[in-house]
């Protein structure tokens, strides 16, 4: 990956910049290229990629070099709430992407933030940490993928993190189906740990997911209402992402919703088994009662202690233990006791 982050650059802090033709071609900016202007007339449209840390962006920021100023201000802020803000024909947005560590590996939850700011010519994105859309963006646009428009360049953005989140349901989902036939088999015990992580993920992508579904339909609701002044691309791509993400949020719901369900029926049959454990136990405890209290009495060391003087002592005071056992018993029987493990 080629960067632009040097000294001489006339946009410091640019990591790469695309300029896209009349049909949807782009061609990545080279190091010693110039860097276009966001209405350059020359292109269909551009794109920048900036990196949010350098602090040489800030001054970009304010000159308006990076989109409107105030909009540009509002966008890129340090903010990590995800937002949409439009601004006549532009409009900032800060939506869920998944972090990229340097090996190139992605994270399975869309933990990370990215800023884009979409104008009628022009798409400026920017990231404090590394993230996956914007690379795999660019690396398809330089494979020869059309992008008629800078809202289809956002629309990929979104669509990249959704089949992301679409992978992770059904990764999920298919957990929770191995968890389910194990739950069913009787043979088996059931474990709830499995379902922790499980259900951890769930809520936590499908957090993130109800913050972009939010972002887009504002957004729509935006481009559909009276004077707005969003180019009609702009809403007809919000109206298709609002689908998916809707599509996916129930998918997502549902899966957290089983996810929860499946935790507390283990929950209640291992509340179960243990209620009837402490039952056996209780029940046991009362029929050996009777007989301990009976050696404990003929264990004393007194004097004119029962049968003390018979050769069948012992005998008669095995049997007043057995004794009393059954009528502990009976009367457990006949209050109904035995059969009610609680």
């Amino acid at each position: 990956m080629q960067h632009l982050l040097i000294e001489e650059s006339p946009l410091p802090g640019l990591i790469f910049a695309l300029t896209f033709d009349a049909e949807g071609r782009g061609r990545q900016v080279g190091p010693g290229d110039g860097i276009p202007s966001l209405d350059d007339p020359d292109h269909g449209f551009v794109w920048f990629h900036v990196d949010l840390v350098d602090a040489r962006t800030e001054a970009l920021i304010l000159e308006g070099r990076l989109g409107p100023a105030r909009l540009a201000a509002a966008t890129f802020a340090r903010d990590e709430h995800q937002r949409v803000v439009v601004d006549g024909p532009h409009a900032g947005f800060v939506i869920a992407d998944r972090e990229r560590a340097f090996d190139g590996s992605s994270s399975e939850e869309p933990n990370g933030r990215l800023h884009c700011i979409l104008g009628p010519r022009f798409l400026v994105s920017g990231r404090r940490h590394a993230t996956s859309c914007a690379v795999a963006a660019r690396d398809a646009v330089l494979s020869g993928a059309l992008v008629p428009g800078p809202a289809k360049l956002l629309e990929r953005f979104v669509g990249s993190t959704v089949e992301a989140l679409i992978a992770t349901a059904d990764r999920l989902s298919s957990s929770l189906d191995a968890i389910e036939d194990d739950m069913l088999d009787e043979s088996k015990a059931d474990d709830p740990r499995p379902l922790g992580p499980i259900r951890r993920q769930s809520v936590r992508s499908h957090r993130q997911l109800a913050g972009l579904r939010a972002v887009f339909h504002r957004l729509e609701d935006e481009a559909g209402t009276e004077g707005d002044q969003l180019p009609e691309a702009v809403g007809a791509m919000a109206a298709r992402v609002v689908q998916r993400l809707d599509s996916l949020h129930r998918d997502m719901h549902v899966l957290s919703e089983r996810s929860r369900l499946l935790q507390d029926e283990i929950a209640a049959r291992t509340t179960a088994l243990t209620n009837r454990q402490l039952f056996t136990l209780s029940i046991l405890t009362a029929l050996f009662l009777p007989p301990t209290l009976v050696t404990g009495v003929f264990g004393m060391n007194t004097k004119g202690l029962f049968f003390s003087e018979s050769d069948n002592g012992s005998l008669l005071a095995l049997g007043i233990g057995a004794l009393a056992a059954l009528a502990v018993y009976l009367v457990i029987r006949r209050l109904s006791l035995a059969g009610r493990p609680g």
